[in-house]
């Protein structure tokens, strides 16, 4: 009998062996169980500040297209405003150039006077990029002039311009307006 009660008593060291190997494992399990939801519990929370981060950078951005559309709007608006107020004085002068023909009758001071507001208006033109095109004399550039007449012409050779009907001009090296030309031709042999 006394070896049974070894047995037993080595039958319950067993299972109590067994039983405290058993709850250590159940104790790492739980012990893991909490560190993946404290991970997870962590994860979420920087989700969380993610989408926040990303909130606040798709306002902002829809803020700044909202600026930059309203940029373009007044660029496109106000765009002209210092050419427009250089040409405000070149207007002046013709208002007082057109007073002035009312009270005289000296055409030539009138004819002087128009050539001058021209002048200054030109050089308004060009200070904004604008050139005009030199037609006269020249060979006929479909490019650059637009042919209006063909006129046979002597001692001119063909294809050369020979008056211009209308000038042409260019803004910052692009075509903006082609010059209107009359194009010598050969003379038809009778």
């Amino acid at each position: 009998m006394a070896q049974k009660d070894d047995k037993d008593m080595e039958q319950k060291v067993e299972e109590e062996k067994g039983s405290r190997e058993e709850h250590k494992k159940k104790k790492k399990k739980d012990e893991m169980v909490e560190e993946l939801n404290g991970a997870l519990e962590e994860k979420e929370e920087m989700i969380k500040d993610l989408q926040e981060k990303l909130l606040y950078l798709q306002a902002d951005f829809d803020n700044f297209k909202k600026l930059k559309i309203k940029e373009r709007q007044d660029t496109l608006k106000f765009g002209n405003e210092t050419l427009i107020k250089e040409l405000i004085p070149v207007l002046d002068n013709l208002e007082r150039a057109l007073d002035h023909a009312s009270k005289t009758e000296d055409s030539k001071s009138i004819n002087e006077g128009v050539k001058i507001v021209i002048n200054e208006f030109l050089k308004v033109l060009e200070r904004a990029g604008v050139a005009r095109i030199d037609a006269l004399g020249k060979k006929f550039d479909p490019n650059f002039h637009e042919a209006f007449l063909q006129e046979e012409k002597d001692g001119v050779e063909p294809d050369t311009v020979v008056l211009e009907m209308q000038k042409g001009y260019m803004l910052n090296g692009r075509l903006l307006r082609p010059s209107m030309v009359v194009v010598s031709k050969k003379q038809e042999i009778q």
